[in-house]
């Protein structure tokens, strides 16, 4: 039987879907100014498309002409806490633990958009999840499902800011919930516990120096100023959530499909050193840490390597120096010298 689209009917059939939250805006042109000031300091770092895309970013009907609606979607993937690294492993940001996201994002929209057709056939709607420029934190602010905190995450009050989140544009005119107010008060542990100083502002990241940015968008060269304060990343960083007081008593709710997959926690330094192309597509295939690369593993691996002070990876980065991957052999040569090689 079909009908018109309306509040309560979207949001149940998003929840059917899997998500865990669910909100709606009134579509419409965004303030550029936030967008804008990032550019202008150049925070974007190597990640041009946030400028070569910043009137699709700032307005959803270049993505769907018509558009009335933006459904904003939260998916938690807030686990049960695993232990902390090994002196021989390297930690990995909590997002990247399960299957990538982007395919599990993918698949509940599919099956919200299923419904909402089979409800009104005429509908034409625009399901994103990080891969169009979308600015999917905004929408969610504005849409209800939480507030961007000072650390420049999505924060929700149900699963602090452990979500990752996708839109659905609609050109059906569905009554809009309040946008969320911003609840940080005076709180700033974020910007202190940044263990680069990537949170210039607060709401804002340099990604020239976040952690997150070298370890997974960069390809290459990583300078020696950020590989010394890697600590024990090796993919990603949390260490700007987990000081987060919205974050301490969130109880674990994640996405089945997001849940951490064995060895995937935390990741042996020994076989990253080691890893092959081969290897790197059988074991990484399918998740969100096939987002650094073969190379860019290899290097975090290198890099976190040299951090250790331990001269058992001297043989393992000796070999390193004579990849073919240019950001290898620096992290090699970096990690020998920090080894006194």
């Amino acid at each position: 039987m079909t009908g018109r689209l309306d509040s309560p009917f979207v949001k149940a059939a998003a929840r059917r879907a899997g998500f865990h939250e669910v909100g709606i805006a009134r579509a419409g042109p965004l303030d550029p100014r936030a967008l804008d000031r990032v550019l202008a300091q150049g925070w974007e770092a190597d990640m041009a498309w946030l400028g070569t895309q910043r009137a699709e970013r700032l307005d959803p009907a270049r993505l769907l002409p018509g558009v009335r609606s933006v459904v904003a979607l939260a998916l938690s993937y807030r686990a049960e806490e695993a232990a902390p690294p090994g002196p021989a492993e390297g930690a990995v940001a909590r997002y990247a633990r399960g299957r990538d996201y982007h395919a599990v994002m993918k698949k509940r929209l599919k099956a919200l958009q299923a419904e909402l057709l089979a409800q009104d056939p005429a509908v034409r709607c625009l399901g994103t999840a990080d891969v169009a420029p979308t600015m999917e934190k905004v929408w969610a602010e504005r849409a209800g499902l939480g507030w961007i905190g000072k650390n420049g995450c999505l924060i929700t009050p149900r699963h602090g800011s452990w979500v990752l989140l996708a839109t659905l544009l609609l050109d059906r005119e569905i009554e809009p919930d309040a946008p969320h107010p911003e609840r940080c008060g005076t709180c700033a542990a974020c910007l202190p516990a940044c263990p680069t100083g990537a949170i210039p502002e607060p709401g804002f990241v340099d990604a020239r120096r976040c952690l997150s940015f070298w370890t997974i968008e960069r390809r290459g060269h990583i300078p020696d100023e950020v590989a010394a304060q890697l600590g024990r990343w090796a993919f990603g960083c949390d260490d700007c959530q987990t000081v987060c007081p919205w974050n301490v008593e969130v109880p674990p709710g994640s996405d089945p499909e997001l849940r951490p997959r064995e060895g995937q926690a935390a990741l042996a330094i020994e076989a990253l050193l080691g890893l092959t192309e081969a290897e790197y597509a059988r074991r990484f295939h399918g998740t969100s840490l096939a987002r650094a690369r073969h190379d860019g593993l290899v290097r975090n691996a290198a890099l976190l390597a040299g951090g250790t002070a331990d001269p058992r990876w001297r043989p393992l980065l000796e070999a390193l120096r004579a990849s073919p991957h240019e950001g290898v052999r620096a992290a090699a040569a970096w990690a020998l010298g920090r080894l006194g090689g």
